[in-house]
């Protein structure tokens, strides 16, 4: 496709961008029965040896884009990072372009469509980052992948299939997370995003050996967006770039995403890598032409404590747990009480432990080779959404981080009795478009309230104390009800599917907003949606569970990293065997009180609370492992 190309991305967008920003973006084994399995020789933690990019190795990356962007007659600006996001150059072609616009070219206005004021280098980040935070040492996932799974449909315009397994991940990652750290203030961690994970093709994971060190990311045709369609072969300029700058860090040809299935259709991973240049004939850094927006340095290597990921010395150590620590090399989210009173820390420690267990056990649905674990993030919230714990395997995707405390804040925030009144409460997102002038906005908060109720024919909805799990909260989050039925009426919290795109979303995006808008305005405030239980935005595809002692909501668990039904089982049956293990002290939702019971007027479709994956252990022949739970 052409720079025209019908592009669409997730993204983050804002209105005018201040150097300020730009500165500071760059500087920077259980199942349905007791889970009594430990981490197995699988889930060691990653050697750290030589697991990093030198600066040699970043300026040979961004010199082979060069090379082809010129091969190509195209000016382009590249961003590398590492594992963790840290920015380790941005270098901008003299005569590349300096903004970009973001479009799904579907013709709707509103979310961040056409906005065309922010710097090249954002784009470039977010899919340099994308690119790493996709991928593990088990999968190699691109922007391109990114973009066949956050579409209305999964597969894109395959019209009657339910939408992607990721739909809203897009918005994750984001500068106003209370998780994700900023490039300035010295930290360590995973760093965020200017435009959370990005959909548009020309972001790639950069590898050493077989060992996930970052990715790079190329803008070059001034468009930010997606792919709609995967039934052509695309000659995207921004790909083939990059294809060019991964020579010698490609991902291991096993792990790339055309070799890796869900629901029996296979990802994309590039369209196409002919290259119009010899990146081995390259020339030296030091000759390239063009401004160099962040300075070129080393990388950290991923599980040492520089990275802001280590292995658990403590009580999470048997089950291979790994935490987030700070520049002390302290644990930033030890298991403590909630703060509500609530939830005990041995309660906290006894369902981290549970979690972990599930997973080490689970097959995992994205990850080479075959019949391994699952990786996965866990994350645990009290009645305030206050985090508890945070606990991941050692080689879970990094975007899981932030998501799986989005997960447990969502299922937290809509099973609260405030829901309704917290969310009305709040001022509206003001959309601009090009030139940053204002848009129309689709709904205003209490509108999606009173949608929701008029959805049920109930007028106490999101008041009434019914649990919802993030599966539960995603069906009513699509543009369609039921997921992928083209003919049914939108769901409450989504827009209509005549004003729809991945940059439109409805609740989701509406939330997040204006912080998105206030950060690429220079702000550094931490909280994306104004909601105290909600602090780095929701997020609207599987692996959440509310908490209860008896009726009583008490928190959130929340699971992400290796597809979407072995996120819901982790979380699922971690809170099980945990409550099994504490002699009932904490459980899931009584059946009564769950989501599951709810059916919107007149279409005969209830929502879905929990869906566990066939097969679901390697160690186990067992089947339904969440049925009577």
């Amino acid at each position: 496709m052409t720079a025209s190309r019908r592009k669409t991305v997730p993204v983050q967008a804002p209105l005018k961008v201040l150097a300020l920003v730009c500165a500071a973006l760059m500087t920077s084994c259980g199942g349905g029965g007791e889970g009594s399995a430990v981490c197995s020789s699988n889930c060691a933690p990653p050697a750290v040896a030589a697991d990093f990019l030198t600066t040699e190795d970043v300026q040979r990356v961004i010199a082979q884009a060069v090379h082809e962007a010129t091969a190509r007659n195209q000016r382009a600006t590249i961003a590398v990072s590492d594992r963790v996001g840290n920015i380790l150059g941005v270098f901008r072609m003299t005569g590349a372009r300096t903004t970009f616009r973001i479009t799904s070219n579907r013709g709707v206005t509103g979310g961040l469509e056409n906005i065309d004021v922010l710097p090249d280098s954002f784009a470039a980040i977010s899919k340099a980052i994308t690119g790493a935070y996709l991928s593990s040492n088990g999968n190699a996932f691109s922007t391109r992948t990114a973009s066949q799974i956050v579409q209305e449909n999964f597969n894109p315009r395959e019209f009657t299939q339910p939408s992607g397994p990721l739909y809203g991940v897009q918005f994750s990652q984001l500068p106003c997370s209370d998780l994700m750290q900023s490039g300035t203030n010295g930290s360590v961690g995973p760093k965020a995003s200017p435009l959370g994970l990005s959909a548009d093709p020309g972001g790639l994971p950069l590898y050493k050996g077989n060992r996930l060190v970052g990715g790079v990311g190329i803008i070059a045709d001034g468009i930010y967006g997606l792919d709609p369609d995967i039934t052509d072969v695309d000659q995207d300029v921004d790909e083939l770039i990059a294809v060019a700058a991964t020579t010698g860090f490609g991902a291991p040809d096993d792990i790339r995403a055309n070799r890796i299935t869900a629901d029996g259709r296979t990802f994309r991973y590039v369209d196409s890598e002919s290259l119009a240049s010899s990146p081995a004939q390259a020339p030296a850094f030091a000759s390239l032409a063009g401004t160099l927006l962040s300075p070129v340095k080393t990388g950290v290597s991923f599980g040492s404590a520089a990275s802001g990921y280590r292995a658990d010395a403590g009580a999470m150590s048997a089950q291979g747990a790994f935490v987030l620590v700070d520049t002390a090399n302290v644990n930033r989210f030890p298991v403590r009480a909630g703060t509500d009173g609530q939830m005990q820390a041995n309660e906290v420690t006894v369902l981290v432990a549970e979690a972990l267990k599930v997973a080490n056990r689970a097959r995992a649905q994205i990850r080479r080779p075959l019949g391994v674990q699952a990786q996965v993030t866990v994350s645990i919230v009290d009645s305030n959404g206050e985090v508890l714990a945070v606990a991941r395997t050692p080689d879970a995707p990094v975007f899981g981080t932030d998501v799986s405390l989005q997960k447990a804040r969502t299922a937290l925030l809509f099973s609260h009795p405030n829901t309704a009144a917290d969310i009305s409460a709040l001022p509206p997102a003001n959309y601009i478009g090009a030139g940053g002038a204002t848009v129309a906005r689709f709904r205003t908060f209490p509108q999606y309230v009173s949608a929701t109720r008029q959805f049920f024919g109930d007028g106490t909805m999101l008041a009434n104390g019914l649990a919802f799990s993030n599966r539960a909260v995603g069906n009513l989050a699509r543009p369609f009800f039921p997921d992928g039925i083209g003919s049914g009426e939108a769901g409450p919290l989504s827009t209509l599917y005549a004003n729809w795109s991945p940059f439109h979303l409805g609740l989701q995006l509406d939330l997040n907003y204006n912080a998105i808008v206030a950060a690429a305005g220079g702000s550094t405030a931490i909280g994306c949606t104004g909601l105290s239980r909600a602090r780095n935005g929701i997020q609207i595809f599987p692996g959440s569970m509310p908490i209860y002692r008896g009726s009583a909501l008490i928190g959130a668990i929340g699971v992400s990293g290796d597809g979407i039904d072995q996120d819901d089982m982790v979380s699922f049956l971690g809170l099980a065997n945990a409550s099994r293990a504490l002699n009932n002290s904490i459980s899931h939702a009584p059946k009564p009180l769950r989501a599951d019971n709810l059916e919107p007027r007149g279409i005969g479709t209830r929502l879905r609370y929990v869906q566990c994956p066939q097969a679901p252990f390697i160690d186990s022949s067992e089947q339904n492992v969440c049925e009577g739970l």
